[in-house]
């Protein structure tokens, strides 16, 4: 039975819908239990979603019909220069972002030659692995800050000890590192990162 052409309904719906929940299953634990539990931040889990759940579909609707080689090439390439030109990504977040995209593309794009079992082992040892790196290898997550300084005749290599007292003072933060970025000698101030451990 068909509507101008379209088939109203097949069996690949049943399909779409059993591995859109093994994706979802994978995704709530990758990024709300994973990413989430050391970031601690909010903005990314609407971009983390949204995008896995339209490249889910998009890969699993694109499916359906005959793709070469160029136009499977392009459609991971429409994914390679997506940028958020407002703020830049972090290293992490850029990875979680590969992450889920990967994980969707796997669970919407396997077909007859690849088992449930296979499907599902795909995402275990991606996951497992994610769980190892984050909270056995690096326990301790560190975390970053910028700072506006007005003190900006502590930047100089030879006060770094002052520099480094004053700003734990200041944030109240046990810091590791300092790195010195932009320096305006007109404003006297200078946009310093600060890297401390997410003790908590």
């Amino acid at each position: 039975m068909d509507f101008l052409n379209i088939p109203l309904f097949d069996d690949d719906f049943y399909k779409m819908i059993f591995r859109f929940i093994i994706n979802m299953v994978f995704l709530i634990y990758i990024i709300r239990y994973l990413y989430y539990e050391t970031s601690k931040r909010k903005d990314y889990l609407f971009t983390y979603f949204m995008i896995s759940i339209i490249v889910f579909f998009l890969c699993f609707t694109l499916k359906k019909y005959e793709l070469d080689i160029g136009m499977a090439l392009g459609l991971f390439a429409i994914f390679g220069i997506i940028r958020y030109r407002t703020d830049p990504i972090a290293i992490k977040e850029m990875t979680y972002l590969f992450v889920v995209i990967g994980v969707s593309v796997i669970n919407s794009l396997a077909n007859k030659k690849m088992s449930y079992a296979e499907i599902i082992g795909a995402n275990l040892i991606v996951a497992t692995s994610l769980t190892i790196i984050e909270r056995v290898m690096f326990l301790r997550h560190e975390l970053t800050k910028e700072i506006i300084y007005e003190k900006i005749e502590n930047i100089k290599p030879d006060r770094n000890n002052e520099l480094m007292s004053d700003l734990e003072l200041r944030t109240g933060l046990k810091i590791n590192k300092i790195k010195v970025g932009k320096v305006d000698f007109l404003k006297d101030v200078a946009l310093i990162t600060i890297y401390y451990y997410n003790e908590k």
